[in-house]
């Protein structure tokens, strides 16, 4: 059965998060509140737990993964951003945005889409995210929280906790969070960036 913490939306219990943590460096898989519903997030490099989120949702090879930063020094450590990109995603984060950019060589080959060597990175708003990536450290292997057969994302932790118990092991449960996924722009294909998918962050950013 998942483990299901009721943690402050704003000030998250600093017991619960080290909990979380400890769950995550020991190989589990977390369910957790974003500013654009909930996300399976794991460690970056654990195998097992990305197989785990590909099976819940019936994902394939063209998959994007995302990786979930806390900040821009990390995110520039995972890919390549050129000025003209830094620009567009300083602008849009932290916030419901998922940009899809050249990985370096810090990201394992297997995060990888199977054809274009490219990622999705993005730096959320919502602080118990954000306490979770400094507790934690490094950045976290996510994927919006959408099973299959359905087009949005799941957004409240109780039904979460009963749709997942035996498929996870934390459910973290904040209160409301986002009610869309976030907007994906892939900047592989067009120099602008192209709206792979709409989401609550408008695009273009004004």
């Amino acid at each position: 059965m998942a483990r299901y913490l009721d943690v402050h939306p704003v000030d998250p219990q600093p017991r619960a998060i080290h909990q979380t943590v400890e769950v995550l460096r020991e190989g589990g898989l977390v369910a957790y509140p974003t500013d654009s519903g909930y996300a399976l997030g794991a460690l970056m490099g654990d195998q097992q737990a990305k197989d785990r989120i590909r099976t819940i949702r019936r994902l394939d090879d063209r998959h994007h993964y995302t990786l979930v930063c806390r900040d821009f020094a990390q995110l520039g450590q995972l890919v390549h951003v050129d000025n003209h990109v830094f620009r567009a995603v300083r602008a849009a984060t932290p916030g419901p945005y998922t940009f899809i950019l050249p990985a370096t060589h810090e990201v394992p080959r297997r995060l990888l889409h199977a054809k274009k060597r490219t990622v999705g990175v993005r730096i959320p708003e919502h602080p118990v995210v954000r306490t979770l990536l400094a507790e934690l450290g490094e950045p976290l292997l996510s994927s919006t929280l959408i099973l299959p057969g359905e087009s949005e994302p799941m957004t409240d932790g109780w039904q979460v906790k009963e749709e997942l118990d035996h498929v996870v092991d934390v459910v973290i449960d904040s209160g409301e969070c986002g009610t869309e996924p976030t907007t994906v722009v892939d900047y592989t294909t067009d120099p602008a960036g192209e709206v792979v998918r709409q989401g609550a962050g408008p695009w273009p950013i004004r």
